[in-house]
């Protein structure tokens, strides 16, 4: 994934987080609204004053946009599990278990 794709799904995230469609962001920042579609695709990028106001409509600072390495995606997150779990003791394992198990409610 490259960076505008990456910067394109913070975006999305934030804008979904605050429950508001691609329409409504547009509106709020005026600009049209294929634009955001084409941001949270990776399609483009934007402009430092449009910067300032998608911070701004999210109460965040600028380089809070760019914060986009919180989430993994789920392949790379059960990958670097598995690579864990070849050095973890057998307790570990035991209690990695147990975890995991009451997390999804699956015990």
């Amino acid at each position: 994934m490259n960076s505008l794709q990456l910067f394109g799904r913070r975006l999305k995230e934030l804008r979904k987080q605050r429950n508001l469609t691609q329409e409504k962001l547009a509106e709020l920042i005026d600009i049209d609204p294929k634009q955001i579609s084409r941001i949270e695709n990776g399609g483009c990028f934007t402009t430092f004053d449009t910067l300032e106001k998608i911070a701004k409509i999210f109460n965040v600072k600028i380089h809070d946009l760019f914060y986009i390495e919180h989430k993994k995606p789920k392949d790379e997150l059960i990958k670097e599990m598995n690579e864990a779990f070849q050095t973890a003791s057998d307790k570990d394992i035991e209690l990695i278990h147990k975890i995991v198990m009451a997390v999804i409610n699956k015990n």
